[in-house]
């Protein structure tokens, strides 16, 4: 049941390298995604669909609202974590009282983890060339 206390909501998820700016409207469940539809864009890995869908189904709305989504930067795992967090900032927007269910599931924080720059004088980030002693 969605008691909304606006007509539309927006917000910014982030993970890794990609940003995903989500907008949630009434609607029968429909998402989209860079205006193609979520399915064809994860290329059918559920894994990525029920992580997606996952605080919607928490609040119980899954099919009364329709998302559209736009995401850039980074891989689809990086871009699924940027939308899920959207999603679930733009719920609470929508209504206060799925706050609580929605931070208790982990959901409301932000994962920092990027990844680490390359440094001078070494092969990635940390890993050095092999030591020879003669």
């Amino acid at each position: 049941m969605l008691e909304v206390n606006r007509k539309t909501s927006f917000a910014t998820g982030r993970r890794k390298c990609s940003i995903a700016r989500v907008r949630i409207l009434k609607g029968n469940g429909k998402i989209l995604i860079n205006k193609i539809d979520a399915n064809v864009y994860l290329q059918y890995s559920p894994r990525y669909l029920q992580s997606l869908k996952e605080p919607l189904v928490l609040a119980q709305i899954e099919s009364e609202v329709d998302i559209l989504i736009n995401v850039s930067g980074g891989g689809l795992s990086g871009q699924t974590g940027a939308i899920r967090l959207g999603i679930t900032r733009a719920l609470c927007q929508i209504n206060s009282d799925y706050r609580p269910i929605l931070k208790k599931a982990g959901y409301l924080t932000r994962d920092a983890r990027i990844k680490e720059r390359k440094k001078y004088g070494l092969r990635k980030a940390r890993k050095a060339p092999q030591y020879s002693k003669r």
